[in-house]
Protein backbone atom coordinates (compact mmCIF):
# COMPACT_ATOMS: atom_id res chain seq x y z
CA UNK A 1 0.00 0.00 0.00
CA UNK A 2 1.76 3.17 -1.04
CA UNK A 3 -0.19 5.75 1.47
CA UNK A 4 2.83 7.48 3.42
CA UNK A 5 2.98 9.32 6.61
CA UNK A 6 3.05 12.67 4.41
CA UNK A 7 -0.49 11.69 2.89
CA UNK A 8 -1.96 11.11 5.88
CA UNK A 9 -0.60 14.00 7.55
CA UNK A 10 -2.42 15.80 4.20
CA UNK A 11 -5.94 13.75 5.03
CA UNK A 12 -6.12 15.46 8.59
CA UNK A 13 -4.81 18.71 7.70
CA UNK A 14 -7.92 18.46 4.74
CA UNK A 15 -10.28 17.97 7.68
CA UNK A 16 -9.07 20.80 10.12
CA UNK A 17 -9.04 22.93 7.07
CA UNK A 18 -12.86 21.96 6.62
CA UNK A 19 -13.44 22.28 10.38
CA UNK A 20 -12.10 25.75 10.67
CA UNK A 21 -14.05 26.88 7.44
CA UNK A 22 -17.25 25.39 9.57
CA UNK A 23 -16.16 27.35 12.59
CA UNK A 24 -15.36 30.52 11.41
CA UNK A 25 -18.66 30.54 8.99
CA UNK A 26 -20.42 29.54 12.22
CA UNK A 27 -19.29 32.63 14.29
CA UNK A 28 -19.48 34.76 12.11
CA UNK A 29 -22.94 33.87 11.02
CA UNK A 30 -23.80 33.86 15.14
CA UNK A 31 -22.24 37.79 15.39
CA UNK A 32 -24.33 38.80 12.67
CA UNK A 33 -27.24 37.00 13.73
CA UNK A 34 -26.70 37.06 18.00
CA UNK A 35 -29.06 38.91 19.34
CA UNK A 36 -31.72 38.26 16.77
CA UNK A 37 -31.06 34.14 18.19
CA UNK A 38 -31.66 35.25 21.66
CA UNK A 39 -35.17 36.44 20.48
CA UNK A 40 -35.88 33.57 18.81
CA UNK A 41 -35.11 31.17 21.47
CA UNK A 42 -36.93 33.32 24.32
CA UNK A 43 -39.92 33.99 21.90
CA UNK A 44 -40.82 30.69 19.78
CA UNK A 45 -40.52 28.12 22.62
CA UNK A 46 -44.08 28.83 23.87
CA UNK A 47 -44.74 25.14 22.99
CA UNK A 48 -42.79 22.31 21.22
CA UNK A 49 -43.89 22.56 17.80
CA UNK A 50 -42.49 26.45 18.25
CA UNK A 51 -39.72 24.92 20.02
CA UNK A 52 -39.16 22.47 16.68
CA UNK A 53 -39.03 25.23 14.33
CA UNK A 54 -36.69 27.27 16.45
CA UNK A 55 -33.94 24.21 16.38
CA UNK A 56 -33.89 24.00 12.70
CA UNK A 57 -33.74 27.78 12.57
CA UNK A 58 -30.90 28.16 14.93
CA UNK A 59 -28.71 24.99 13.82
CA UNK A 60 -29.43 26.16 10.15
CA UNK A 61 -28.52 29.63 11.01
CA UNK A 62 -25.11 28.85 12.56
CA UNK A 63 -24.41 25.34 11.08
CA UNK A 64 -24.04 23.22 14.07
CA UNK A 65 -26.33 21.02 16.00
CA UNK A 66 -23.86 20.81 19.06
CA UNK A 67 -23.86 24.03 19.64
CA UNK A 68 -27.32 24.46 19.43
CA UNK A 69 -27.95 21.88 22.17
CA UNK A 70 -24.93 22.75 24.13
CA UNK A 71 -26.95 26.87 24.11
CA UNK A 72 -29.83 24.91 24.82
CA UNK A 73 -28.53 23.54 28.10
CA UNK A 74 -26.70 26.69 29.17
CA UNK A 75 -30.07 28.64 28.37
CA UNK A 76 -32.24 25.69 30.52
CA UNK A 77 -31.43 27.20 34.31
CA UNK A 78 -31.26 30.72 32.82
CA UNK A 79 -35.18 30.81 32.64
CA UNK A 80 -35.12 31.17 29.07
CA UNK A 81 -36.54 27.77 28.05
CA UNK A 82 -37.84 25.15 30.38
CA UNK A 83 -36.42 21.73 30.34
CA UNK A 84 -39.93 20.56 28.58
CA UNK A 85 -39.11 23.55 25.68
CA UNK A 86 -36.21 22.71 25.37
CA UNK A 87 -36.86 19.21 23.93
CA UNK A 88 -38.71 21.00 20.91
CA UNK A 89 -35.40 22.70 20.14
CA UNK A 90 -33.14 19.82 20.26
CA UNK A 91 -35.41 17.79 18.33
CA UNK A 92 -35.56 20.70 15.58
CA UNK A 93 -31.56 21.00 15.61
CA UNK A 94 -31.18 17.44 14.31
CA UNK A 95 -33.24 18.57 11.11
CA UNK A 96 -31.51 21.59 10.97
CA UNK A 97 -27.99 19.51 11.15
CA UNK A 98 -29.09 17.66 7.74
CA UNK A 99 -28.80 21.33 5.91
CA UNK A 100 -24.86 20.57 6.26
CA UNK A 101 -25.25 17.70 4.40
CA UNK A 102 -27.59 18.80 1.43
CA UNK A 103 -24.75 21.98 0.99
CA UNK A 104 -22.12 19.43 0.24
CA UNK A 105 -24.53 17.50 -2.04
CA UNK A 106 -25.58 20.24 -4.27
CA UNK A 107 -22.67 22.36 -3.92
CA UNK A 108 -19.30 20.10 -2.85
CA UNK A 109 -20.01 17.52 -5.20
CA UNK A 110 -22.09 18.75 -8.07
CA UNK A 111 -20.59 22.12 -8.54
CA UNK A 112 -16.54 22.32 -8.39
CA UNK A 113 -16.92 25.65 -6.00
CA UNK A 114 -13.74 25.00 -4.78
CA UNK A 115 -13.10 26.95 -8.21
CA UNK A 116 -14.89 30.25 -6.70
CA UNK A 117 -12.78 29.63 -3.24
CA UNK A 118 -9.91 31.78 -3.80
CA UNK A 119 -12.08 34.55 -5.49
CA UNK A 120 -14.33 34.28 -2.64
CA UNK A 121 -11.56 34.97 -0.25
CA UNK A 122 -10.26 37.83 -1.73
CA UNK A 123 -13.97 39.09 -1.98
CA UNK A 124 -14.43 38.40 2.03
CA UNK A 125 -11.10 40.07 3.14
CA UNK A 126 -11.25 43.45 3.00
CA UNK A 127 -14.14 43.18 4.49
CA UNK A 128 -12.52 41.38 7.29
CA UNK A 129 -10.31 44.60 7.38
CA UNK A 130 -13.61 46.79 7.59
CA UNK A 131 -14.03 49.36 11.01
CA UNK A 132 -18.01 48.16 10.60
CA UNK A 133 -18.16 44.70 12.79
CA UNK A 134 -21.81 43.72 10.55
CA UNK A 135 -18.81 44.34 7.58
CA UNK A 136 -16.39 42.26 9.10
CA UNK A 137 -18.72 39.40 10.18
CA UNK A 138 -19.75 38.96 6.52
CA UNK A 139 -16.27 38.90 5.39
CA UNK A 140 -15.42 35.71 8.17
CA UNK A 141 -18.43 34.67 6.50
CA UNK A 142 -17.36 34.78 2.97
CA UNK A 143 -13.88 33.07 3.99
CA UNK A 144 -15.10 30.41 6.00
CA UNK A 145 -17.56 29.24 3.19
CA UNK A 146 -14.56 29.39 1.30
CA UNK A 147 -12.38 27.54 3.06
CA UNK A 148 -14.88 24.88 4.44
CA UNK A 149 -15.05 23.73 0.44
CA UNK A 150 -11.71 24.33 -0.26
CA UNK A 151 -11.20 21.56 3.01
CA UNK A 152 -13.71 19.55 0.87
CA UNK A 153 -11.58 19.33 -2.38
CA UNK A 154 -8.51 18.82 -0.49
CA UNK A 155 -10.27 15.65 1.40
CA UNK A 156 -11.48 14.34 -1.58
CA UNK A 157 -7.97 14.40 -2.94
CA UNK A 158 -6.20 13.24 0.18
CA UNK A 159 -7.86 9.96 0.63
CA UNK A 160 -6.03 6.52 -0.30
CA UNK A 161 -6.72 5.67 -3.90
CA UNK A 162 -8.55 2.28 -4.35
CA UNK A 163 -7.32 1.69 -7.11
CA UNK A 164 -3.71 2.19 -6.59
CA UNK A 165 -3.99 0.67 -2.65
CA UNK A 166 -6.84 -2.58 -3.27
CA UNK A 167 -5.37 -3.28 0.46
CA UNK A 168 -7.67 -0.58 1.39
CA UNK A 169 -10.62 -1.99 -0.48
CA UNK A 170 -10.14 -5.79 1.08
CA UNK A 171 -10.01 -4.23 4.64
CA UNK A 172 -13.41 -2.50 4.36
CA UNK A 173 -14.53 -5.83 2.76
CA UNK A 174 -14.09 -8.11 5.53
CA UNK A 175 -16.70 -5.51 7.33
CA UNK A 176 -19.18 -4.64 4.51
CA UNK A 177 -20.57 -8.09 3.79
CA UNK A 178 -21.75 -9.07 7.38
CA UNK A 179 -25.48 -8.57 6.93
CA UNK A 180 -26.89 -6.33 9.69
CA UNK A 181 -23.87 -6.67 11.57
CA UNK A 182 -22.12 -4.41 9.03
CA UNK A 183 -24.84 -1.83 10.01
CA UNK A 184 -23.91 -1.89 13.29
CA UNK A 185 -19.74 -1.84 13.16
CA UNK A 186 -20.80 1.03 10.60
CA UNK A 187 -23.01 2.57 13.03
CA UNK A 188 -20.19 2.19 15.72
CA UNK A 189 -17.96 3.71 13.31
CA UNK A 190 -20.13 6.96 12.32
CA UNK A 191 -20.79 7.32 16.36
CA UNK A 192 -16.85 7.00 17.26
CA UNK A 193 -15.68 8.92 14.40
CA UNK A 194 -18.22 11.77 15.70
CA UNK A 195 -16.79 11.88 19.51
CA UNK A 196 -12.83 12.54 17.87
CA UNK A 197 -14.03 15.00 15.39
CA UNK A 198 -16.72 16.26 18.13
CA UNK A 199 -18.44 17.32 14.43
CA UNK A 200 -21.13 15.44 12.88
CA UNK A 201 -20.71 17.48 9.79
CA UNK A 202 -17.35 17.13 9.31
CA UNK A 203 -17.77 13.72 9.90
CA UNK A 204 -21.00 13.35 7.21
CA UNK A 205 -18.34 15.15 4.59
CA UNK A 206 -15.70 11.97 6.03
CA UNK A 207 -18.72 9.96 4.94
CA UNK A 208 -19.60 11.65 1.69
CA UNK A 209 -16.04 11.35 0.43
CA UNK A 210 -15.59 7.63 1.47
CA UNK A 211 -18.69 6.78 -1.26
CA UNK A 212 -17.31 8.92 -3.50
CA UNK A 213 -13.90 7.17 -3.37
CA UNK A 214 -15.93 3.16 -3.44
CA UNK A 215 -14.78 2.95 0.07
CA UNK A 216 -18.57 1.76 1.15
CA UNK A 217 -21.89 1.35 -0.63
CA UNK A 218 -24.91 3.28 0.23
CA UNK A 219 -26.86 1.00 2.86
CA UNK A 220 -23.13 1.37 4.62
CA UNK A 221 -23.09 4.84 4.62
CA UNK A 222 -26.59 5.30 5.68
CA UNK A 223 -25.76 2.79 8.78
CA UNK A 224 -23.00 5.53 9.56
CA UNK A 225 -24.71 8.92 9.48
CA UNK A 226 -27.49 6.94 12.20
CA UNK A 227 -24.14 7.00 13.91
CA UNK A 228 -23.28 10.08 13.92
CA UNK A 229 -26.55 11.09 15.07
CA UNK A 230 -25.74 9.51 18.40
CA UNK A 231 -22.16 11.08 18.26
CA UNK A 232 -23.40 14.44 17.92
CA UNK A 233 -25.14 13.73 21.77
CA UNK A 234 -21.84 13.15 23.18
CA UNK A 235 -20.64 16.96 23.06
CA UNK A 236 -23.66 18.66 25.13
CA UNK A 237 -23.42 15.67 27.70
CA UNK A 238 -19.40 16.22 28.23
CA UNK A 239 -20.40 20.06 28.52
CA UNK A 240 -23.31 18.81 31.05
CA UNK A 241 -20.89 16.74 32.77
CA UNK A 242 -19.83 19.09 35.28
CA UNK A 243 -23.64 21.30 34.99
CA UNK A 244 -26.02 21.25 37.40
CA UNK A 245 -29.09 18.79 37.46
CA UNK A 246 -31.17 20.84 34.71
CA UNK A 247 -28.11 21.13 32.64
CA UNK A 248 -27.47 17.14 32.56
CA UNK A 249 -31.18 16.29 31.96
CA UNK A 250 -31.80 18.56 28.65
CA UNK A 251 -28.83 16.76 27.54
CA UNK A 252 -30.04 13.52 28.71
CA UNK A 253 -32.97 14.42 26.21
CA UNK A 254 -31.13 14.78 23.12
CA UNK A 255 -29.07 11.15 23.84
CA UNK A 256 -32.26 9.46 24.80
CA UNK A 257 -34.17 11.15 21.91
CA UNK A 258 -31.18 10.01 18.82
CA UNK A 259 -31.10 6.54 20.91
CA UNK A 260 -34.53 5.31 20.41
CA UNK A 261 -34.66 6.81 17.01
CA UNK A 262 -31.89 5.10 15.90
CA UNK A 263 -33.55 1.68 17.65
CA UNK A 264 -36.90 1.85 15.81
CA UNK A 265 -34.91 2.97 12.04
CA UNK A 266 -32.95 -0.29 12.90
CA UNK A 267 -36.06 -2.56 12.93
CA UNK A 268 -37.00 -1.18 9.61
CA UNK A 269 -33.87 -0.25 7.90
CA UNK A 270 -33.16 -2.40 4.99
CA UNK A 271 -36.70 -1.96 3.47
CA UNK A 272 -36.05 2.15 4.53
CA UNK A 273 -32.89 1.87 2.48
CA UNK A 274 -34.76 0.61 -0.18
CA UNK A 275 -37.58 2.67 -0.12
CA UNK A 276 -34.73 5.85 -0.69
CA UNK A 277 -32.97 3.75 -3.47
CA UNK A 278 -36.46 3.36 -5.12
CA UNK A 279 -37.02 6.97 -4.78
CA UNK A 280 -34.02 7.99 -6.09
CA UNK A 281 -33.69 5.96 -9.04
CA UNK A 282 -37.35 7.17 -10.06
CA UNK A 283 -36.19 10.89 -9.65
CA UNK A 284 -32.91 11.10 -11.23
CA UNK A 285 -33.03 7.86 -12.85
CA UNK A 286 -29.82 6.18 -11.76
CA UNK A 287 -29.91 4.18 -8.10
CA UNK A 288 -27.18 4.67 -5.20
CA UNK A 289 -26.68 1.04 -5.17
CA UNK A 290 -25.63 1.27 -8.64
CA UNK A 291 -23.84 4.46 -9.10
CA UNK A 292 -21.63 6.35 -6.75
CA UNK A 293 -22.71 9.89 -8.30
CA UNK A 294 -26.22 9.27 -6.47
CA UNK A 295 -25.17 8.45 -2.95
CA UNK A 296 -24.48 12.38 -1.90
CA UNK A 297 -28.09 12.91 -2.91
CA UNK A 298 -29.47 9.54 -1.60
CA UNK A 299 -27.47 10.04 1.90
CA UNK A 300 -28.80 13.43 2.20
CA UNK A 301 -32.53 11.89 1.31
CA UNK A 302 -32.17 9.44 3.99
CA UNK A 303 -30.27 11.84 6.57
CA UNK A 304 -33.35 14.32 6.33
CA UNK A 305 -36.14 11.92 6.39
CA UNK A 306 -35.06 9.91 9.05
CA UNK A 307 -34.64 13.10 11.23
CA UNK A 308 -37.59 14.27 10.35
CA UNK A 309 -39.80 10.81 10.76
CA UNK A 310 -38.23 10.99 14.13
CA UNK A 311 -39.68 14.13 15.19
CA UNK A 312 -42.58 13.28 13.79
CA UNK A 313 -42.60 10.54 16.00
CA UNK A 314 -41.42 12.07 19.20
CA UNK A 315 -42.89 15.33 19.53
CA UNK A 316 -46.28 13.59 21.07
CA UNK A 317 -44.11 12.61 23.59
CA UNK A 318 -42.25 15.28 25.27
CA UNK A 319 -43.95 14.94 28.69
CA UNK A 320 -42.97 11.07 28.67
CA UNK A 321 -39.36 12.32 27.69
CA UNK A 322 -39.09 15.11 30.52
CA UNK A 323 -40.32 12.25 32.81
CA UNK A 324 -37.87 9.97 31.82
CA UNK A 325 -35.10 12.39 32.45
CA UNK A 326 -36.24 13.75 35.56
CA UNK A 327 -36.11 9.79 36.96
CA UNK A 328 -32.38 9.28 35.31
CA UNK A 329 -31.17 12.71 36.30
CA UNK A 330 -32.84 13.24 40.19
CA UNK A 331 -32.12 16.32 41.46
CA UNK A 332 -30.19 16.11 45.18
CA UNK A 333 -31.87 17.68 48.19
CA UNK A 334 -29.09 20.35 48.54
CA UNK A 335 -29.28 21.30 44.81
CA UNK A 336 -31.46 24.55 45.59
CA UNK A 337 -29.37 25.33 48.48
CA UNK A 338 -25.85 24.89 46.46
CA UNK A 339 -24.72 28.61 45.60
CA UNK A 340 -22.52 28.00 42.64
CA UNK A 341 -21.99 28.93 39.38
CA UNK A 342 -24.96 27.66 37.24
CA UNK A 343 -24.80 28.89 33.59
CA UNK A 344 -21.25 28.82 32.66
CA UNK A 345 -20.41 25.63 33.71
CA UNK A 346 -20.97 24.06 30.54
CA UNK A 347 -18.12 26.35 29.33
CA UNK A 348 -17.66 28.49 26.07
CA UNK A 349 -20.42 28.69 23.29
CA UNK A 350 -19.76 28.12 20.03
CA UNK A 351 -18.68 32.04 20.01
CA UNK A 352 -18.16 34.57 22.07
CA UNK A 353 -20.70 36.67 21.02
CA UNK A 354 -23.30 34.51 22.71
CA UNK A 355 -20.77 33.53 25.39
CA UNK A 356 -21.91 36.60 26.77
CA UNK A 357 -25.79 36.19 27.54
CA UNK A 358 -24.37 32.81 29.30
CA UNK A 359 -22.14 35.26 31.13
CA UNK A 360 -24.82 37.80 31.71
CA UNK A 361 -27.34 35.15 32.89
CA UNK A 362 -24.23 34.36 35.47
CA UNK A 363 -24.39 37.95 36.53
CA UNK A 364 -27.69 37.88 37.14
CA UNK A 365 -27.78 34.41 39.36
CA UNK A 366 -24.88 36.24 41.30
CA UNK A 367 -26.82 39.34 41.79
CA UNK A 368 -29.84 37.35 43.05
CA UNK A 369 -27.58 35.57 45.21
CA UNK A 370 -26.87 38.46 47.14
CA UNK A 371 -30.26 40.09 47.61
CA UNK A 372 -30.54 36.35 49.39
CA UNK A 373 -27.45 36.96 51.70
CA UNK A 374 -29.19 40.11 52.65
CA UNK A 375 -32.48 38.37 53.64
CA UNK A 376 -29.72 36.10 55.76
CA UNK A 377 -28.68 39.42 57.70
CA UNK A 378 -31.90 40.30 58.73
CA UNK A 379 -33.01 37.33 59.99
CA UNK A 380 -29.74 37.35 61.93
CA UNK A 381 -30.55 40.19 63.27
CA UNK A 382 -33.90 39.00 64.76
CA UNK A 383 -32.25 35.81 65.96
CA UNK A 384 -32.29 34.90 69.62
CA UNK A 385 -31.66 31.83 69.87
CA UNK A 386 -27.53 31.00 70.20
CA UNK A 387 -27.76 27.83 67.79
CA UNK A 388 -29.52 29.37 65.23
CA UNK A 389 -27.56 32.84 65.49
CA UNK A 390 -24.36 30.63 64.97
CA UNK A 391 -25.99 28.62 62.20
CA UNK A 392 -27.20 31.74 60.23
CA UNK A 393 -23.99 33.05 60.71
CA UNK A 394 -21.77 30.68 59.46
CA UNK A 395 -24.28 30.40 56.32
CA UNK A 396 -23.18 34.34 55.67
CA UNK A 397 -19.68 33.18 56.15
CA UNK A 398 -19.62 30.50 53.32
CA UNK A 399 -21.77 32.67 50.94
CA UNK A 400 -19.06 35.21 51.23
CA UNK A 401 -16.39 32.82 50.87
CA UNK A 402 -18.61 31.53 47.68
CA UNK A 403 -18.96 35.44 46.22
CA UNK A 404 -15.07 35.46 46.41
CA UNK A 405 -14.59 32.69 44.48
CA UNK A 406 -17.68 33.09 41.62
CA UNK A 407 -16.21 36.68 41.40
CA UNK A 408 -12.95 34.85 40.28
CA UNK A 409 -14.51 32.43 38.10
CA UNK A 410 -17.00 34.78 36.37
CA UNK A 411 -13.88 37.03 35.56
CA UNK A 412 -11.87 34.23 34.21
CA UNK A 413 -14.50 33.14 31.87
CA UNK A 414 -15.50 36.94 30.47
CA UNK A 415 -11.77 37.35 29.74
CA UNK A 416 -11.03 33.96 27.83
CA UNK A 417 -14.76 35.78 26.19
CA UNK A 418 -12.82 38.82 25.37
CA UNK A 419 -9.98 36.91 23.72
CA UNK A 420 -12.57 35.71 21.09
CA UNK A 421 -13.80 37.76 18.07
CA UNK A 422 -16.38 40.38 19.62
CA UNK A 423 -17.69 43.09 17.68
CA UNK A 424 -17.12 46.65 19.66
CA UNK A 425 -20.67 46.82 21.55
CA UNK A 426 -19.66 43.21 22.90
CA UNK A 427 -16.72 44.53 24.17
CA UNK A 428 -18.04 47.21 26.25
CA UNK A 429 -20.53 44.47 27.50
CA UNK A 430 -17.82 42.27 28.82
CA UNK A 431 -16.16 45.22 30.38
CA UNK A 432 -19.36 46.74 31.78
CA UNK A 433 -19.73 42.76 33.17
CA UNK A 434 -16.28 42.39 34.62
CA UNK A 435 -17.15 45.58 36.85
CA UNK A 436 -20.48 44.29 37.70
CA UNK A 437 -19.03 41.38 39.35
CA UNK A 438 -16.62 43.37 41.43
CA UNK A 439 -19.63 45.34 42.49
CA UNK A 440 -21.74 42.62 43.27
CA UNK A 441 -18.57 40.78 45.28
CA UNK A 442 -18.12 43.94 47.01
CA UNK A 443 -22.06 44.10 48.04
CA UNK A 444 -21.06 40.08 49.92
CA UNK A 445 -18.22 42.17 51.54
CA UNK A 446 -20.72 43.93 52.94
CA UNK A 447 -23.18 41.91 53.74
CA UNK A 448 -20.03 39.89 55.69
CA UNK A 449 -19.47 43.06 57.66
CA UNK A 450 -23.22 43.23 58.88
CA UNK A 451 -22.90 39.87 60.27
CA UNK A 452 -19.72 40.49 61.97
CA UNK A 453 -20.80 43.59 63.45
CA UNK A 454 -24.11 41.94 64.05
CA UNK A 455 -22.12 39.21 65.62
CA UNK A 456 -20.28 41.41 67.66
CA UNK A 457 -23.21 43.53 69.14
CA UNK A 458 -24.47 39.93 70.39
CA UNK A 459 -21.33 39.25 72.16
CA UNK A 460 -20.78 42.74 73.98
CA UNK A 461 -24.43 41.85 75.22
CA UNK A 462 -25.77 45.17 73.33
CA UNK A 463 -29.70 45.62 73.01
CA UNK A 464 -31.16 48.51 71.29
CA UNK A 465 -34.16 50.05 72.40
CA UNK A 466 -37.40 49.85 70.25
CA UNK A 467 -36.80 53.26 68.71
CA UNK A 468 -33.82 52.79 67.73
CA UNK A 469 -34.25 49.01 66.36
CA UNK A 470 -37.14 51.01 64.15
CA UNK A 471 -34.58 53.44 62.35
CA UNK A 472 -32.50 50.18 61.30
CA UNK A 473 -35.28 48.49 60.12
CA UNK A 474 -35.99 51.41 57.99
CA UNK A 475 -32.46 51.58 56.65
CA UNK A 476 -33.11 48.03 56.05
CA UNK A 477 -35.76 48.55 54.02
CA UNK A 478 -34.30 51.10 51.58
CA UNK A 479 -31.62 48.96 51.01
CA UNK A 480 -33.63 45.68 50.42
CA UNK A 481 -35.82 47.79 47.65
CA UNK A 482 -32.84 48.94 45.80
CA UNK A 483 -31.48 45.47 45.67
CA UNK A 484 -34.68 44.85 44.10
CA UNK A 485 -34.52 47.27 41.65
CA UNK A 486 -30.92 46.03 41.19
CA UNK A 487 -32.27 42.57 40.34
CA UNK A 488 -34.75 43.50 38.38
CA UNK A 489 -32.06 46.04 36.10
CA UNK A 490 -29.90 42.67 35.72
CA UNK A 491 -32.95 40.37 34.11
CA UNK A 492 -31.93 39.78 30.98
CA UNK A 493 -35.43 39.79 29.71
CA UNK A 494 -35.72 42.97 31.09
CA UNK A 495 -34.37 46.16 28.36
CA UNK A 496 -35.73 48.74 30.48
CA UNK A 497 -33.22 50.09 32.96
CA UNK A 498 -35.04 51.82 36.17
CA UNK A 499 -32.09 54.23 36.38
CA UNK A 500 -34.43 56.89 38.25
CA UNK A 501 -36.26 54.72 40.49
CA UNK A 502 -32.20 53.54 41.56
CA UNK A 503 -30.88 56.46 41.51
CA UNK A 504 -34.19 57.93 44.14
CA UNK A 505 -33.33 55.11 46.32
CA UNK A 506 -29.68 55.92 46.74
CA UNK A 507 -30.32 59.34 47.24
CA UNK A 508 -33.14 58.74 49.77
CA UNK A 509 -30.55 56.21 51.64
CA UNK A 510 -27.71 58.74 51.63
CA UNK A 511 -30.00 61.52 52.96
CA UNK A 512 -31.35 59.05 55.61
CA UNK A 513 -27.86 57.87 56.31
CA UNK A 514 -27.23 61.27 57.66
CA UNK A 515 -30.15 62.28 59.41
CA UNK A 516 -28.67 59.17 61.66
CA UNK A 517 -25.22 59.98 61.49
CA UNK A 518 -26.24 63.58 62.96
CA UNK A 519 -29.10 61.87 65.96
CA UNK A 520 -26.31 59.59 66.93
CA UNK A 521 -23.97 62.06 67.47
CA UNK A 522 -26.73 63.94 69.63
CA UNK A 523 -27.61 60.61 71.43
CA UNK A 524 -23.90 60.18 72.31
CA UNK A 525 -24.02 63.50 74.00
CA UNK A 526 -26.74 63.10 75.67
CA UNK A 527 -26.24 60.06 76.91
CA UNK A 528 -28.90 57.86 75.02
CA UNK A 529 -26.90 54.53 74.56
CA UNK A 530 -23.37 53.70 75.89
CA UNK A 531 -20.30 54.63 73.47
CA UNK A 532 -19.78 51.14 72.42
CA UNK A 533 -23.20 50.18 71.31
CA UNK A 534 -22.95 53.59 69.35
CA UNK A 535 -20.38 52.82 67.66
CA UNK A 536 -22.23 49.45 66.58
CA UNK A 537 -25.59 51.47 65.19
CA UNK A 538 -23.06 53.57 63.40
CA UNK A 539 -21.24 51.21 61.90
CA UNK A 540 -24.74 49.32 61.24
CA UNK A 541 -26.26 52.49 59.29
CA UNK A 542 -23.25 53.12 57.30
CA UNK A 543 -22.56 49.61 56.06
CA UNK A 544 -25.59 49.27 54.61
CA UNK A 545 -25.20 53.05 53.22
CA UNK A 546 -21.83 51.55 51.61
CA UNK A 547 -23.66 48.45 50.78
CA UNK A 548 -25.88 51.12 48.61
CA UNK A 549 -23.78 52.47 46.50
CA UNK A 550 -22.01 49.34 45.02
CA UNK A 551 -25.73 48.60 44.26
CA UNK A 552 -26.42 51.84 42.19
CA UNK A 553 -23.50 51.31 40.81
CA UNK A 554 -24.29 48.32 39.01
CA UNK A 555 -27.30 49.77 38.04
CA UNK A 556 -25.14 52.35 36.05
CA UNK A 557 -22.64 50.05 34.86
CA UNK A 558 -26.29 48.14 33.32
CA UNK A 559 -27.57 50.97 31.82
CA UNK A 560 -24.29 51.92 29.65
CA UNK A 561 -25.02 48.79 27.33
CA UNK A 562 -28.26 47.91 27.85
CA UNK A 563 -29.39 46.47 24.31
CA UNK A 564 -31.31 48.75 22.07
Amino acid sequence: MNYSLFDLLTLIGSLGLFLFGMKMMSEALQKVAGDRMRKILSAMTSNRFLGVLTGFLVTTIIQSSSATTVMVVSFVNAGLISLVESIGVIMGANIGTTITGWMITLLGFKVKISAFALPLIGLGLPLIFSKNSSRRSWGEFLVGFALLFLGLEYLKGSVPNIKESPEVLSFLQHYTNLGFGSTLIFLFIGTILTVVIQSSSATMALTFVMCSQGWIDFQIAAAMVMGENIGTTITANIAAAVGNVSAKRAARVHLLFNLLGVTWMLMLFPWFVETIDGFVLKSNGVSPSESVAAIPTALSIFHTSFNVLNVLIFIWFVPLFNKAVVKMVPASEMEEEEFRLKFITTGMLSTSELSILQARKEVHSFGKHSHKMFGFIRKLMNQNKDSKFSKQFARIEKYEGICDNIEVEIANYLSQVNQGKLSDVGRKRVRSMLKLVDDLESIGDCNYNLAKTINRMRNASVKFDEDILKKLDLMFNLVDASLEVMISNLDDANEDIHLTKAKQLEDEINNYRNQLKVEHLDNLKNGVYAYEAGIIFNDLFSECEKLADYVINVTEALSEVNPQ
